[in-house]
């Protein structure tokens, strides 16, 4: 078997529109969060951040 690809081409439209989702979220978190600072937003800004930097360097 040859394959072409070395992902499926439905994995990587779904990683790219999480990203380009993911980037108006964190900001929108990140303003939320120096507004007003509880520990759910600053650990949901904590694993947003973590999701778009493993995506973005391609780790997922």
């Amino acid at each position: 078997m040859n394959f072409r690809w070395k992902y499926n081409p439905t994995y990587l439209r779904i990683k790219y529109g999480c990203k380009q989702v993911l980037f108006p979220l964190l900001v929108f978190q990140f303003v939320r969060t120096v507004v007003f600072p509880t520990s759910f937003d600053v650990i949901l800004l904590g694993l947003l951040a973590m999701l778009y930097v493993a995506i973005t360097l391609e780790w997922l």
